[in-house]
């Protein structure tokens, strides 16, 4: 089973975007060494505790930054882009780094409405409804495939790069396209786990073989806060628990530092559903994680799993990255 990393490119309290970009740099350059498949970036906006806003510029650092890992987006959210745009940069990446990219596509803007017709600023499209998502997604497609000389419309680059597509999601929707698409499917479990098993099964049962895929392909995501301590592990796990209530409240800000009691931190109801949001993880030392991990992993049975954690120390960070890849390597 293949194991990847998911990374925002996270701007803790106290650091610049410049730094965190340069750790983004290292974790990925280590993630290679670990044995991590995957390195991928996420597309998000207005947030000041998250540098990967402009994440096809990042990955093409990143990619020149390494030397096998592959590299990609997790996702681009396609609604903030013409498709025609999203094949040019990609297929720029592919003919640069070679079969290394990944585009995963979601129907989300990735933020706040008023940021997103900022975004999408004079183009006709109801963020509300996504109604072209998956017509963008098979024109995006056939922006990256066989070049067809008599189509009015070609992309250069990108014709003929076959950058591989993936469908990213938290509902039966985009299982239900990729499925229909013969497309892989990543599913957004450490943030929004409650269609998981659902979504899961109605892909595979759905799933149609395409030019691409014979069968299915399902990648989850875990948040992982390995540390030497189940007490340590908790504590680093407190910095996500804040900076998701904070993004639910409305407050978006830099990557808070961990506390002692989140309790003093997150009024009783606001935790319970934050919890609830995140309880796709595995929080410890590393027996417990690897006993969580395994659960996790026997439960669900995914072809892939990509591990992520907001954790506001560096170097805290590092050591809960390459904890997992020990386990993972050994499930």
């Amino acid at each position: 089973m293949r194991y990847s990393v998911l990374d925002l490119a996270p701007v803790p309290d106290g650091q610049t975007i410049a730094q965190s970009l340069r750790n983004s740099t290292e974790l990925a350059q280590k993630a290679e060494a670990w044995g991590y498949h995957r390195y991928w970036l996420a597309e998000h906006h207005n947030m000041p505790g998250i540098a990967s806003a402009a994440t096809a510029v990042l990955i093409g650092h990143i990619a020149s930054q390494t030397q096998t890992i592959r590299v990609g987006a997790g996702g681009i959210m396609l609604p903030n882009h013409a498709p025609y745009m999203v094949a040019e940069a990609f297929g720029t990446l592919a003919s640069l780094h070679g079969d290394r990219i990944d585009l995963g596509l979601g129907r989300a803007p990735g933020t706040d409405m008023q940021t997103a017709r900022a975004l999408r600023r004079g183009m006709a499209y109801d963020h509300a409804s996504g109604d072209s998502f998956p017509q963008d997604v098979i024109d995006l497609i056939g922006f990256l495939g066989a070049d067809d000389p008599h189509r009015p419309v070609r992309a250069f680059p990108g014709q003929e790069t076959y950058v591989p597509v993936w469908i990213l999601g938290s509902s039966l929707y985009g299982a239900q396209l990729a499925a229909n698409l013969g497309l892989p499917y990543a599913f957004a479990s450490h943030f929004a786990p409650a269609a998981l098993e659902e979504a899961l099964e109605v892909y595979r049962h759905q799933f149609r073989p395409s030019a691409t895929l014979s069968k299915p392909h399902a990648m989850m995501a875990i948040n992982v806060f390995a540390a030497d301590s189940d007490a340590e592990g908790s504590r680093l796990r407190t910095t996500m628990q804040q900076a998701f209530a904070r993004l639910r409240l409305g407050k978006p800000g830099k990557l808070p530092a961990p506390v002692d009691d989140i309790t003093d931190h997150i009024p009783a109801p606001v935790l319970a559903g934050v919890n609830e949001a995140l309880r796709i993880s595995a929080i410890g030392s590393k027996d417990t994680v690897r006993a969580e991990l395994s659960s996790i992993v026997g439960r669900y049975r995914p072809d892939e799993v990509i591990i992520t954690g907001q954790i506001h120390d560096h170097e805290a960070r590092l050591r809960s990255f390459e904890t997992a890849a020990e386990i993972l390597s050994e499930i």
